[in-house]
């Protein structure tokens, strides 16, 4: 992430959106191959000393920028049931992921991210999106898996193939996945509601 925190309101944050739309400008109409951090500076009209100081070098600049752009901006849809809710989420999650400029951002995001810290940040993103998801299931009294089951086994896998793997992918990938993780938590299965954000079961 970026070296400095951001102040809500401040010249900092407006830096840091002005430095952000000029890497999505000049990426658009030059190629990210071609972004150098004095042509982002002008475009952004702050100085290179600006971003240096704050983001260290251009790969770290392009690492904030693309863990901002893997932010989810809504909540997951309500589509009435735990399967459906996990389903359509794992199929956009891997739409958007598995496109061109996903797999983009998810290379610039650990490419300048010396600590892990966009990482995380990352993972946090799928996290909280499914820790919702699986608190709207519960509280209609359906039982769920917890979060980690969720994203060892639906969202490791596709991120693996995304990264390594990426031919072939596509919807009833991510829908074989869910299913499978829902599988124990069946009707008709032994398992209990659990907490979502509990610790994993045996």
């Amino acid at each position: 992430m970026s070296r400095q925190m951001v102040r809500p309101g401040g010249r900092s944050a407006r830096v840091q959106a002005s430095v952000h739309a000029a890497v999505h400008e000049l990426a658009s109409e030059v190629g990210r191959a071609a972004l150098t951090v004095p042509l982002v500076a002008q475009r952004a009209g702050v100085t290179p000393s600006t971003i240096y100081r704050r983001w260290g070098d251009l790969q770290e600049l392009l690492s904030d920028v693309a863990v901002m752009r893997l932010r989810p901006d809504t909540a997951p849809g309500d589509h009435g049931s735990l399967a459906s809710d996990l389903t359509a989420w794992a199929e956009q999650f891997l739409d958007e992921m598995a496109h061109p400029a996903g797999r983009a951002y998810i290379r610039d995001a650990l490419l300048g991210d010396p600590d892990g810290s966009n990482a995380g940040q990352c993972s946090v993103y799928a996290a909280d999106q499914i820790t919702f998801i699986l608190t709207r299931a519960a509280e209609r009294g359906e039982r769920t898996p917890d979060v980690e089951t969720v994203v060892d086994r639906v969202v490791a896998p596709m991120m693996y193939r995304i990264l390594f793997r990426p031919d072939g992918l596509d919807a009833a990938y991510a829908r074989r996945l869910v299913a499978e993780v829902l599988d124990p938590c069946d009707p008709n299965g032994q398992n209990g509601p659990r907490d979502p954000s509990g610790p994993t079961g045996p």
